[in-house]
């Protein structure tokens, strides 16, 4: 529990291997699988072309965390893509890297798995009208929200017990539907071969639910925010990054494959698209069955929230400690080993998106500005390679170039499509990571 270097403002690295599983793990299975499906349903119309989005989706996370692996072990600090960004391309592109992080990376996240936490506490309780199911819909939200950024608090062991507790009930939770939905659930497998006539799909809307398919995988890096953290990190973020993508992949085909058992596409395809593992439950195994069911996804949607409230306030800390943000953000909790300040920041700006923005938004909103960061930091993998050869690298990506070239190929298809599918949701994005310029060069050289 030592600090590196005996410097107080720095983190202690005390996470072992199994914390930062299920930081990862916490982080990848939270709304998104519960959630998504429903949306490809409406666009695609095809059993086989969604589970066919959903394993490409894991085939470009898998390559992402190939390359986070490398760029993990060589820079073992906190931070993220941050750290790996400034190192390859300047502080500028890291500063917009982190400020990206806080406008909607992390926040945005939050804010859309606290929405999916209460779309799901209100099918346990619904109200009347409309009206009132909206509000207290983000009363839910913010409740969710500000009870874990309270617990986090409490300091880096008080958020291990969390994290390791909500993320046990998250996996429960859906081998529990998995295995009682086919043992006794009373589905159809014919479902898998029926597809939706009312729906023709195109390959610019088998891109978008691309989109929707790697939110649900997003947090596969999640490791590395805490690389400052961990012990052993050499040995400690592949197997976090790469062991848990792989794990997390087989967990979604299985529970893609059980929505088709239980209801035909077009029936996963008719509102409400949110709740529709909720809606799986019901015709599995009854009401009764469903209520339970929606209790712990309630739960495990819960432990994605955990862990970005956890991860995401160590990239603003790492930009505070090269003075890109004011010191108060870096400054830690005493013993406790939490910046607390950065905590606090992220809450109350995701806070504001529960209360502005919409679930459908907010996934594409935020999913459009993480694929360019992330392309970027992988894009690194190339830079550092040939800048700094001499760096000690403990993993080295596999196939390499073959490997990030894939990821970099996969994202620019990505964005380039939702520009032209939701061109509202891509400009909003773009405009906010050209938000963070004027905040640069305002700070940044003030702090330098």
């Amino acid at each position: 529990m030592e600090r590196i270097n005996g410097d107080p403002s720095m983190l202690a690295r005390r996470i072992g291997w199994f914390t930062a599983a299920c930081v990862l793990i916490g982080n990848v299975i939270g709304s998104g699988i519960f959630t998504t499906t429903g949306f490809m349903a409406r666009d695609l119309g095809h059993p086989g072309l969604i589970l066919a989005v959903w394993l490409m989706g894991g085939l470009v996370a898998l390559a992402g965390a190939l390359a986070y692996s490398e760029l993990g072990t060589a820079l073992p600090v906190a931070g993220g893509e941050y750290v790996y960004l400034t190192r390859a391309y300047g502080p500028f592109v890291g500063f917009l890297s982190g400020w990206t992080s806080f406008a909607v990376g992390f926040s945005a996240a939050i804010a859309a798995g606290a929405m999916s936490f209460a779309s799901y506490v209100l099918e346990l309780v619904p109200f009347g009208d409309e009206g009132t199911e909206s509000a207290l819909s983000i009363m839910v939200a913010l409740a969710l929200l500000w009870a874990i950024t309270g617990f986090h608090l409490l300091g880096v062991g008080a958020g291990e017990v969390l994290q390791r507790t909500l993320t046990i009930l998250n996996i429960g939770a859906i081998l529990f539907l998995v295995v009682a939905g086919l043992t006794v659930g009373k589905g159809d497998w014919a479902h898998l071969a029926l597809p939706d006539p009312r729906t023709t799909p195109s390959i610019g809307l088998c891109v978008v639910s691309l989109i929707f398919a790697l939110y649900a995988y997003s947090g596969w890096n999640a490791a590395v925010y805490l690389a400052g953290e961990v012990r052993e990190p050499a040995r400690t973020l592949p197997r976090a990054l790469i062991g848990g993508t792989l794990f997390v992949m087989l967990l979604y085909l299985m529970l893609n494959v059980l929505y088709f058992y239980a209801l035909t596409v077009a029936e996963l395809a008719d509102p409400p698209l949110l709740p529709v593992a909720n809606k799986v439950a019901v015709a599995l195994l009854g009401e009764d069955a469903a209520r339970l069911v929606t209790t712990i996804l309630c739960l495990s949607i819960a432990g994605a929230v955990s862990a970005m409230v956890w991860a995401g306030p160590r990239v603003y800390y790492a930009m505070a400690k090269d003075g890109l943000l004011p010191t108060y953000f870096c400054q830690l909790s005493g013993s406790r080993g939490t910046p607390t300040h950065a905590v606090l920041f992220q809450s109350l700006w995701a806070s504001v998106l529960i209360l502005s923005g919409s679930f459908e938004r907010l996934v594409i909103y935020s999913g459009t500005v993480l694929t360019i960061f992330s392309a970027l930091a992988v894009g690194s993998v190339f830079v550092l390679r040939r800048r700094e050869p001499d760096l000690p690298r403990p993993y080295r990506t596999p196939l390499y170039p073959v490997v990030p070239v894939f990821f970099l190929a996969a994202s620019a298809v990505i964005v380039w499509n939702v520009l032209y599918e939701r061109p509202m949701e891509g400009a909003m994005g773009i405009a906010t990571v050209l938000a963070g310029a004027p905040l640069y060069f305002v700070w940044g050289r003030r702090g330098r």
